[in-house]
C-alpha cells in the first residue's frame, strides 16, 4: 500500500504528483482527476452555466439561506439562544455547508477577491456556532432542540457534518488549510470518537457522511477518518436504524453493500452511500466491494434509469422504482439525485477507467443537472417530470414553495437541497472534463477548454479543445505543449456516436464507442479532429418498460429532446400529437423537426371500446422539438419526451 499524503497523489509508478484541486483526489486509481488549475471551460453551454452560476445563483443562493434564517440559525446558537423557533427543516445546516463549497470551488476557479469574503464570512459565523468538543448543529444539543444523536433516522446531524467536511475539503484544496478545515477536523474527530469502535454502532439515516470522511482523509492524512468510513459502510443494512413506513431500503439498511444487487431506496441517498463505498474501496484496495458497487450500479443503469439519465420514479419516497417501472408522467428524477449519480459514475471512471461511466455523467449532466436551474440561474426544478400533463403554475419569485409542488421551476423550496447542490456542481464542473494515468492525458467531456498539466517525470502537456459540441460534433484537439517521448491522448466515442471517426496527421479512419488512445510523439501544433454524428435520431425503449410501450423518444447528441405545447398548432396539448416513425428526424433552423398527426380527441362518457381506425388520420403537422434541459422556458406549456406512434416499434438495442 502507498501512504497517502494531505499534498501529493501517487502515480502507479510511484513517483508523486501534485494533488489536484478537485472534489474528488483518489491516492491510487486507474485515472488521476485534474484540478482548477489544470482544466478552464472557455466557451460553450458550461462556460455559460459557470458563469451564470457565478453572477447570479451563488448570490440568489446566499440570499434566500438569509432571508430564511438557515444562516441566522448559527448566528443564534452562537448567541446561545433557545432553538425552539429555529428557521427551517433539520437539514437546513447542510444548504449553508453546500453554499460554502460552492463558493469555494466558484474561488479557486476564478479567484475573485469578493467571492473569498464572502465565503470567509460564512465560516466564521459558522465557526462561532461550533461548540468545545467540535459538535456543531443548530437542529440538536442546544436549548429548545432535541439532545444529540437522538435521531438517527430523520435527524440528518452526520449528513450535514458530511456536507461540511466537503466544504472543507473544497476549501483546503483550493486555497490551503484554514479556519474552515479546522472546524471540520474538530467535528471529524468528535465524530470518531462517538461512533466509533466502543461507541454508537450506528449509522445517519441519510448517508453522505461515508464519501467525506475518505476525502477528509486524503486531505489531512488522519487515518481514523477513513477507518469510520469504513465503520459506516460496514455497519448499512445490519438494521442499525429503526424499522420505517417506507421500509430500511429506504436509506439502505435492509442488505448489506457488500450483498446488494441493485441500487434502491431513496435516490439520493443510495447514490451517496455507493459514492462513499466506491471512494473506501480505492482507498483500501478492496476489490471486493468495488465489484458489489459496480454491479449494483449495472443493475440500476440498465432497469431503473430514466432515458435522461435521471433516478427515482417513486414520489412518496423519492426513490427507486422496481425492475423497468419508469413512468414518464411520474418521474421524480429528483436533480440531487442526478448529480449523485454523476458523482457516482465519475468515481466509478477513475477506478476502472470505462468510458461507459462518463457517458451516464455526460447524459446526466446534458438532461437532468442542465434542466435543474433556469437559464437565469435562479430557479430550479427539484423533481424533473418526463410528461407534465397540465400547465404549471408560475410561482412567485418572492415566495419560497413546496419541494415537488412546484410545476414550474422556483426561487427556493421549503427543502432546498437541489438549487446548493446545483451550485456546487457547476462551481467545479471543470474538474469533470479530463483526466491523467502515466501515459497521457484522457478527455472524457466536451467543450471548449484547455487542459495544461504535468505528467510523472516532469513531462509538460497542454492541449486546447476547439468545439461546439453538443450543437456540433466536430471536436478539435490542439496540441501546444507536447514531453518528448510517447504520449497518448485518448478520446471518448459516447455510445451512441455509431460512425465517429478520427483524424490524425491527414489520415482519418472509423472509431467504435469506448475509449479512442492514440499513442504517438506529438509537436506542437499537431491536432486530432474527432466527428461525432451528432444528428437526430430516434429511440425506443426497452419493451418491458410498460409505461412507454408504443412510444418514440428523439435524441440529438447527448441530449434528449422534447415537444411543448407551445410548439404545437394554436397551442394544442402535447397528447395529440402522434408521432410519424417512417419520417426521420430533421436537424433545422432552431431545433429539430419531426413529423406527424393531431389527432382529434372526444370526450367520450366511457374511455374504453372497441380498438379505433388508427392515430394516423389526424391533422398533419411538422413539430419542432427542443433539448430537454430547456423546456418551461417559454412560460407553462404541456410537455412530453416519449412520443406516440401508430403501432409499437421495435425495441432500442440499449447503449
Amino acid at each position: 500500500m502507498t501512504t497517502t499524503t494531505d499534498r501529493s497523489t501517487p502515480s502507479s509508478t510511484g513517483a508523486a504528483v501534485p494533488a489536484p484541486a478537485a472534489p474528488v483526489v483518489p491516492t491510487r486509481s486507474r485515472l488521476r482527476p485534474l484540478g482548477a488549475a489544470e482544466v478552464v471551460i472557455t466557451g460553450g453551454p458550461w462556460a455559460r452555466r459557470q458563469a451564470t452560476n457565478a453572477s447570479a445563483t451563488l448570490a440568489h443562493v446566499e440570499h434566500w439561506l438569509e432571508r430564511e434564517g438557515w444562516l441566522g440559525n448559527f448566528d443564534a446558537t452562537a448567541a446561545g439562544r433557545s432553538g425552539a423557533d429555529r428557521s427551517g427543516r433539520e437539514f437546513s445546516d447542510s444548504e449553508v455547508y453546500k453554499l460554502l463549497e460552492a463558493l469555494a470551488w466558484e474561488h479557486g476557479r476564478s479567484g475573485d477577491a469578493d467571492v473569498d469574503r464572502r465565503l470567509r464570512a460564512v465560516v466564521d459565523r459558522v465557526a462561532a456556532a461550533q461548540q468545545p468538543d467540535g459538535y456543531l448543529s443548530t437542529a440538536f444539543g442546544r436549548p429548545g432542540t432535541p439532545d444529540r444523536w437522538t435521531d438517527l433516522e430523520w435527524g440528518h446531524e452526520l449528513y450535514c457534518l458530511g456536507h461540511l467536511f466537503q466544504a472543507g475539503v473544497a476549501r483546503a484544496r483550493t486555497s490551503g488549510p484554514d479556519l474552515l478545515l479546522t472546524v471540520c477536523t474538530r467535528a471529524a474527530d468528535l465524530v470518531c470518537e462517538v461512533f466509533g469502535p466502543g461507541g454508537i454502532e450506528s449509522v445517519c439515516g441519510h448517508p453522505e457522511i461515508e464519501p467525506a470522511l475518505v476525502e477528509l482523509y486524503r486531505v489531512t492524512g488522519e487515518r481514523r477518518y477513513l477507518d469510520q468510513a469504513a465503520l459506516f459502510v460496514e455497519r448499512r443494512g445490519h438494521q442499525v436504524l429503526d424499522e420505517i413506513e417506507f421500509g430500511r431500503s429506504y436509506f439502505q439498511d435492509d442488505v448489506p453493500v457488500r450483498e446488494a444487487d441493485v441500487l434502491r431506496g431513496h435516490a439520493v441517498r443510495a447514490t451517496y452511500l455507493s459514492s462513499g463505498a466506491v471512494d473506501l474501496a480505492v482507498e483500501t484496495g478492496d476489490d471486493e466491494l468495488l465489484a458489489a458497487v459496480v454491479r449494483q450500479w449495472e443493475a440500476a443503469v440498465a432497469r431503473r434509469t430514466y432515458l435522461t439519465g435521471g433516478m427515482g420514479s417513486r414520489h412518496q419516497d423519492e426513490a427507486f422504482g422496481e425492475d423497468f417501472v419508469l413512468p414518464p408522467d411520474r418521474a421524480y428524477s429528483e436533480t440531487c439525485a442526478g448529480i449523485g449519480s454523476v458523482q457516482l459514475a465519475w468515481r466509478l471512471l477513475l477506478a476502472e477507467g470505462d468510458a461507459r461511466y462518463a457517458d451516464l455523467v455526460e447524459r446526466t449532466l446534458y438532461n437532468v443537472v442542465d434542466a435543474g436551474p433556469s437559464a437565469s440561474g435562479t430557479a430550479f426544478f427539484y423533481t424533473n417530470t418526463l410528461h407534465q400533463r397540465v400547465l404549471g403554475t408560475v410561482p412567485d419569485t418572492d415566495q419560497a414553495v413546496p419541494r415537488a409542488a412546484s410545476s414550474l421551476r422556483a426561487p427556493w423550496f421549503a427543502v432546498s437541497c437541489c438549487p446548493t447542490n446545483v451550485a456546487r456542481t457547476f462551481a467545479g464542473l471543470h474538474t469533470l472534463l479530463a483526466t491523467v494515468d502515466d501515459d497521457g492525458v484522457q478527455i472524457h467531456q466536451y467543450a471548449p477548454a484547455t487542459i495544461t498539466t504535468t505528467l510523472p517525470g516532469n513531462r509538460r502537456v497542454a492541449l486546447s479543445v476547439h468545439t461546439e459540441y453538443p450543437r456540433d460534433g466536430r471536436v478539435v484537439v490542439s496540441v501546444d505543449v507536447a514531453p518528448e517521448g510517447p504520449l497518448t491522448i485518448d478520446l471518448r466515442v459516447p455510445s451512441w456516436a455509431v460512425g465517429a471517426t478520427l483524424t490524425v496527421a491527414g489520415h482519418t479512419w472509423a472509431v467504435d464507442p469506448g475509449r479512442v488512445p492514440e499513442t504517438r510523439v506529438w509537436a506542437p501544433g499537431d491536432v486530432l479532429v474527432l466527428d461525432l454524428p451528432v444528428g437526430p435520431r430516434f429511440t425506443a425503449a426497452d419493451p418491458r418498460v410498460d409505461a412507454v410501450r408504443g412510444t418514440l423518444a428523439v435524441e440529438r447528441g447527448p441530449q434528449v429532446l422534447c415537444v411543448e405545447s407551445v410548439d404545437l398548432p394554436g397551442e394544442r396539448h402535447v397528447d395529440d400529437l402522434v408521432l410519424d416513425p417512417g419520417r426521420a428526424p430533421e436537424d433545422v433552423e432552431g431545433g429539430v423537426l419531426v413529423h406527424g398527426w393531431l389527432r382529434q380527441q372526444g370526450d367520450p362518457a366511457w374511455p374504453y371500446g372497441e380498438p379505433g381506425p388508427g392515430d394516423a388520420d389526424g391533422e398533419r403537422v411538422a413539430v419542432l422539438l427542443h433539448p430537454y434541459a430547456d423546456w418551461a422556458e417559454r412560460g407553462p406549456s404541456t410537455m412530453r419526451v416519449f412520443l406516440p406512434v401508430p403501432g409499437a416499434p421495435a425495441p432500442a438495442v440499449a447503449p
